[in-house]
């Protein structure tokens, strides 16, 4: 499975802590991730990550295009949602993308865990049914 990885910037410490905690379970499938937030996660976990620009300039539209041609099967987007910066990656471009997509999508940890844990045990087989 293709996984997304974005986190604005008050949460790619969670990010990193949430891939250091899942490494056994992400390290089996294919990781691609805006520019920062990649390389950080890079450098604690030893995962393999597929990095595109820094969100603010332009990676999130690269990882949206690949949403868009069914190529990724789950986004992790760890939102800041009372005040992101206006820097920061657009987070309803993202929703609306996936919404449109139906592609399975996290914006907070909970929902993250949810998803990756649903991924482990199979649950999310459906999704090569459905490209």
């Amino acid at each position: 499975m293709n996984i997304g990885l974005i986190a604005h910037d008050s949460k790619k410490k969670l990010m990193q802590n949430f891939c250091i905690a899942y490494r056994g379970i992400l390290c089996k499938h294919e990781l691609y991730a805006t520019g920062t937030t990649g390389r950080l996660i890079e450098e604690v976990t030893n995962l393999t990550i597929h990095k595109y620009l820094a969100g603010s300039l332009g990676g999130e539209q690269q990882l949206g295009s690949q949403i868009e041609q069914n190529q990724i099967d789950l986004l992790i987007f760890l939102r800041e949602p009372i005040n992101p910066k206006s820097h920061e990656p657009d987070v309803n471009q993202a929703i609306r993308l996936c919404d449109m997509h139906n592609i399975p999508l996290a914006t907070n940890l909970a929902t993250a865990e949810l998803l990756i844990k649903s991924l482990d045990r199979g649950d999310m087989e459906w999704r090569e049914f459905y490209k």
